[in-house]
């Protein structure tokens, strides 16, 4: 399980690409990148990570589910995600 501070700067950083999502992209339309330097080094996409949506894991995420391969296989084997049983031959 990831400590809480770990996830909680992951939610402050995804806030902060919200916030300034629309200025990055007018800055780059006009090639402005002095005032691009200007914004927090935060607000720029790259900077997330994607992590587990239950444990915060950083490793392993699987994208399709919002989840980490180790809470995918316990939730498949417990039926909770429709339309994933396990592979058998």
């Amino acid at each position: 399980m990831a400590k809480e501070s770990m996830k909680a700067r992951e939610r402050k950083r995804q806030k902060m690409v919200e916030k300034y999502a629309a200025k990055r992209a007018a800055l780059k339309e006009a090639g402005d990148y002095e005032a691009l330097q200007r914004i927090p080094k935060n607000a720029s996409p790259v900077r997330l990570h994607n992590r587990c949506q239950l444990t915060g894991r950083p490793k392993g995420y699987m994208r399709q589910f919002g989840v980490s391969r180790i809470n995918f296989r316990e939730m498949a084997l417990k039926g909770l995600i429709p339309g994933v049983k396990k592979a058998s031959w």
